[in-house]
């Protein structure tokens, strides 16, 4: 019993510090939290009849999704997908779990990040990291030299979840990668076009593309005095300075991982230069890096690679960036990564978004070969889309603009005008179904026509099929459009092309338009 009040006393003092931060309209985050707090206290407790009671929520760093939000998903994924395919891309799916030796050692520091399981039946598992990893153990095992695939699917990481920045420990991720033996730089510049052609499309706002090559930074770090066995660890701390300023990467450099304070300071000069073609072009005449051959074919690809990037007309968006490193082990060409950005440059930060980057990818040529029996190599270079950041900036646009996003695509509702004509409903909506319309009818006998409507007007249902008397006597069908409150009526024989004509133009979207939510022209997806 003791015991008993030390759990209630907990739980009163819990809902006071609960009520407090509501009171003080504290951040959603620290509140949930809280709450969360509160939930398992009060689960501790039990019911009255001593029962253990569950906690009904979500696993850390996950989440449910409700239609609205799937909505949003759907043609998101549809438009990324279209992107894929229209350069050709095909697809494939792998395990959700793969060996653990499988994933280990490809990940650099994050490899701390993976889900291990159980042992089930003399098999050492992890969930998957990321979907390249896999991709590469693809094709060493089905000795596949030459594809261009897309692959979207869900991925684990035992990360400290952000989730109003996107940042889950499950999540989805849409990959795009080619592989095969090609001349240089034309499949990696037909990657970061996609990346172009997709934020583009999806019309977040502003957004920069920054890409460097491994070669390049490896070469760097030779020239500044860094340890061949510190290279990517260095690399590891380099990576974080769009997150940190450089006084701390510079701190951890030195005093976490032991670099010289001669060879960080040397760093930092190369790692704050931006630029294009030209800034290739003027490290190829660097007194320090021209010594070195790795960086001199790295930066005579980076040349390479801007020139087919005009051709794109895409380098408007593109900046060769020396701070950009990407922790990951794999990568041994170019990288890069998207990000948003506001007037001037700045990560975006919209009140209550605040993303990353939303793309990233890069060259790992010796992935495959990791796999490989006898250790043939193949070329690979793709990109990932940030997804779930995408998500958070769109959803949370939705809701702050409170506008309708349909979360069906029924197109008729069939109705009816007087009581006793559910089987003349039923029977309609039949033979819509069988034509392939999408319809729907009120699971009532005899539903209020205004009720019909008005379901109509609140799921964006653009017609109605209206059933009487004098129609079913007549031959016809009362065909009302929602929005403009038109009727006309329609034989039988030809309601199912009227149908078809009036939701095909309402519904008509050019592919190269930005997507809108429902309801406006005016403010992009």
């Amino acid at each position: 019993m003791e015991d008993k009040a030390q759990i209630q006393e907990a739980i009163k003092s819990q809902g006071e510090v609960v009520r407090k931060l509501k009171s003080e309209k504290a951040n959603r985050k620290q509140i949930d939290e809280e709450v969360a707090k509160l939930l398992a206290l009060k689960a501790q407790l039990g019911g009255d009849d001593g029962k253990h009671q569950f906690v009904l929520k979500t696993a850390k760093g996950t989440r449910d999704y409700n239609p609205k939000q799937m909505a949003i998903r759907e043609r998101v994924f549809s438009a990324i997908v279209g992107c894929f395919k229209r350069h050709g891309a095909e697809t494939i799916d792998t395990p959700v779990f793969e060996l653990k030796e499988t994933l280990t050692g490809k990940y650099g520091e994050d490899s701390k990040l993976i889900y291990d399981l159980k042992d089930q039946g003399g098999e050492l598992l992890s969930l998957r990291y990321d979907l390249t990893v896999p991709f590469a153990r693809y094709l060493a095992m089905n000795k596949i030299t030459n594809i261009k695939r897309y692959h979207i699917a869900k991925v684990y990481r035992r990360d400290n979840p952000a989730m109003t920045r996107g940042r889950y420990r499950e999540f989805y991720q849409c990959d795009f990668d080619i592989a095969g033996q090609y001349d240089a730089m034309i499949p990696d510049a037909e990657c970061l076009k996609i990346v172009h052609e997709i934020l583009s499309q999806l019309d977040l706002g502003d957004f920069c593309i920054k890409v460097n090559d491994r070669r390049i930074l490896d070469g760097m770090f030779a020239v500044c005095g860094v340890p061949d066995d510190k290279f990517r660890t260095i690399c590891s701390t380099v990576d974080k300075m769009d997150k940190m300023p450089w006084e701390d990467v510079k701190n951890e450099m030195v005093k976490e991982k032991g670099l010289s304070e001669e060879a960080a300071d040397r760093i930092g000069h190369y790692v704050s230069m931006q630029g294009g073609k030209d800034l290739a072009e003027r490290l190829l005449q660097d007194q320090a890096l021209s010594h070195s051959q790795q960086a001199c074919a790295g930066l005579a690809d980076m040349k390479l690679l801007f020139s087919y990037l005009q051709l794109f007309q895409v380098t408007d968006k593109v900046v060769f960036d020396l701070s950009l490193a990407r922790g990951l082990d794999y990568y041994t060409g170019i990288i890069y990564e998207a990000v948003l950005t506001q007037a001037g440059g700045a990560p975006a930060a919209e009140e209550g978004v605040g993303v990353g980057s939303v793309a990233g990818g890069g060259r790992y040529d010796g992935l495959v070969g990791m796999f490989d029996p006898k250790g043939r190599k193949v070329p690979c270079v793709g990109v990932s889309i940030g997804i779930e950041r995408i998500f958070s900036i769109m959803e949370q646009k939705a809701e702050a603009s409170a506008e309708r996003v349909r979360t069906t695509e029924v197109q008729v509702l069939v109705a009816a005008a007087q009581k006793n004509l559910l089987e003349e409903r039923l029977k309609l909506a039949a033979a819509l179904w069988d034509a392939g319309i999408k319809a729907e009818v009120m699971y009532k006998k005899n539903p209020k026509l205004l009720s019909q409507l008005q379901h109509c007007e609140e799921s964006g249902i653009p017609l109605v099929a209206i059933l009487g008397e004098r129609e079913l006597k007549d031959g016809v069908v009362k065909l009302r459009v929602v929005s403009t409150r038109e009727e006309v009526d329609v034989s039988r024989a030809d309601l199912i092309g009227e149908i078809r004509k009036r939701t095909s133009e309402a519904e008509t979207i050019r592919p190269a338009q930005p997507l809108t939510l429902q309801g406006s022209s005016s403010r992009p997806l």
